[in-house]
């Protein structure tokens, strides 16, 4: 199967014992590979890209239509948009910042886990059928604009020193140690978390993806001869892999944005 082909791109008269001898088409790094499906100006937009601006079509349309004609009696639409608003809210963002401090962020830390949560959610749907960040680039960039937001409240909250301070856990009681220490927080802190941040995300969504693939393609793979029972067993497997990635998908949006609040709580918090 060459790189350009779609996730689930293989020759479909690939089946065991058929005549063609091919064996199975295991899933790889060709599955997380597409070709540009168009091109807009100089920029060639692949299905990831293209599923990542749906994801945002999504987001902003959903609450834009829950929300531009708000009532005090709400109807279906703006109930269901209230019930994710409000677990973001009072679920993540006050069990983490608090109520008066965390009301600021309540926007951005919505809008990152709708975001996170439909990109995660393409994975399950027909024809989309593959998890935007299971692309490195795409958690990766989140993570770097969650870093880039902490960074600056850092600062801002504490002043040069004072953010330093807080980059490096300085904390003069340590002793001797205190020199080994806040080259260990700084390093944790300007590099590991970014990386960590990003890639929890990424390997989650990636290994899922392999998985579900993986048993999809055997389940087509061994429908032939005598070994439809086993195909029959894959294609359980697929379905019991679909409801745990749609539990994975939300729990991965959910861990994104609760260290989002961590480090923004971090970054607030009184330096001693």
């Amino acid at each position: 199967m060459s790189a350009d082909q779609t996730t689930l791109a293989f020759d479909w008269s690939c089946r065991v014992f058929a005549d063609n001898g091919c064996g199975f088409p295991s899933p790889g790094l060709h599955s997380f590979l597409f070709k540009p499906m168009f091109t807009v100006g100089s920029v060639d937009i692949d299905k990831p890209m293209l599923l990542a601006l749906l994801s945002t079509l999504v987001v902003v349309g959903f609450f834009w239509a829950a929300f531009s004609k708000a009532k005090v009696v709400p109807g279906k639409l703006q109930m269901i948009g209230e019930a994710g608003y409000d677990f973001v809210r009072r679920g993540i963002v006050y069990e983490t910042l608090g109520k008066r401090e965390g009301d600021k962020y309540v926007p951005f830390m919505v809008s990152l886990f709708f975001f996170v949560w439909i990109m995660n959610l393409w994975s399950v749907i027909p024809v989309a059928q593959f998890p935007v960040t299971s692309v490195i680039a795409y958690p990766a960039a989140l993570a770097a604009i969650v870093y880039l937001t902490w960074l600056i409240l850092t600062f801002r909250k504490h002043g040069f020193v004072g953010g330093l301070k807080n980059l490096t856990g300085y904390d003069k009681s340590l002793g001797w140690v205190l020199p080994l220490v806040m080259l260990i927080e700084f390093f944790s802190n300007l590099f590991v978390r970014p990386f960590t941040h990003a890639v929890r995300l990424f390997g989650n969504m990636f290994a899922g993806h392999l998985l579900l693939v993986m048993f999809t393609v055997a389940s087509w793979y061994l429908f032939n001869s005598y070994l439809i029972p086993a195909a029959a067993v894959s294609f359980v497997m697929t379905v019991l892999m679909i409801g745990f990635e749609l539990f994975v998908q939300a729990v991965q949006a959910y861990v994104f944005v609760l260290l989002a609040c961590t480090y923004v709580q971090g970054a607030l918090a009184e330096h001693h």
